[in-house]
């Protein structure tokens, strides 16, 4: 089975009516895709009470890819604002209780820093964050390329075999350690792949103003051609696993929910509604 999605719910206004106030974006993103990757918990832990709503807006087969805690996956360099780790942990689970009980948390996204590179001790991490976030789902997305070198690459793909740890496969721009090659490789019955689109010059910060960087890192509107060669690649891991998770990150210039129903199409899928004519207005703009 494939299920398309995006990153995020709030910043896609084609799909919504002037009228959508933004406390209620979820409840008609979801008459559209039928699943979301959840960014806000990768900057804070969220409180139960916010979990609950989601799950309680979303029909009973929508599912959520959950962005693992920074703290966790160490982009905050060791430094998190509790008395443990174990404490971190405890709570990013507790966070997730409505989810699970619902059915509704299709894995737990552990997308580890740029230099967080292929060597003994972050072989450990991952055992350790495997070990900690059990028995949830988890899925793995490095940034680094090390874990992709020759000498590496088919170690790295059967050490997440053996924890049945989900393969996180991308496509990104190839410019450097900081990015890592389309490996169209299932290790577990689900597979996560991210389209973060092909912006070479974006991807890298050299600008200066991280908020600048970050509003043209994910600029890129996928042709059609190169969609088609995407759908390739999903009918491939298909093959491989049961459920293929697709989701489209390349929202900088509002391109994603475009792409994602183009997309669904050329694949034959059919998700809620189609897209409002206020797409042609963004079509035109870019």
């Amino acid at each position: 089975m494939i299920h398309v999605g995006l990153t995020g719910w709030g910043d896609h206004p084609s799909l919504y009516n002037e009228n959508t106030v933004a406390n209620k974006k979820l409840i008609d993103y979801s008459k559209h895709f039928p699943i979301v990757e959840l960014d806000s918990t990768f900057y804070a832990i969220q409180s139960k009470i916010v979990m609950d709503k989601w799950t309680e807006e979303t029909p009973a087969n929508f599912q959520f890819v959950v962005k693992a805690y920074q703290g966790i996956t160490g982009h905050q360099r060791g430094k998190i604002p509790y008395d443990s780790e174990e404490e971190m942990f405890s709570l990013f689970k507790l966070s997730l209780t409505s989810f699970v009980e619902a059915g509704k948390l299709a894995m737990v996204l552990v997308q580890f820093p740029p230099w967080f590179d292929c060597k003994k001790e972050n072989v450990d991490r991952i055992r350790y964050v495997h070990e900690q976030l059990q028995p949830l789902p988890i899925a793995v997305e490095f940034r680094n390329q090390t874990w992709y070198s020759p000498a590496y690459r088919e170690k790295t793909l059967n050490f997440l075999k053996s924890l049945h740890v989900i393969h996180v496969v991308c496509d990104e721009p190839q410019v450097g350690d900081g990015s890592v090659p389309l490996v169209p490789i299932a290790t577990d019955q689900k597979v996560l792949l991210r389209l973060h689109g092909r912006n070479d010059k974006g991807w890298v910060n050299t600008m200066g103003d991280s908020k600048a960087w970050r509003k043209v890192r994910y600029l890129y509107d996928y042709n059609e051609k190169e969609l088609e060669s995407m759908s390739g690649i999903v009918k491939h891991l298909e093959k491989q696993a049961e459920e293929v998770f697709v989701i489209f990150n390349n929202n900088s210039g509002q391109h994603a929910a475009k792409n994602a129903k183009q997309f669904a199409g050329l694949l034959n899928i059919e998700y809620g509604q189609p897209l409002t004519k206020q797409m042609d207005l963004f079509e035109g703009d870019q």
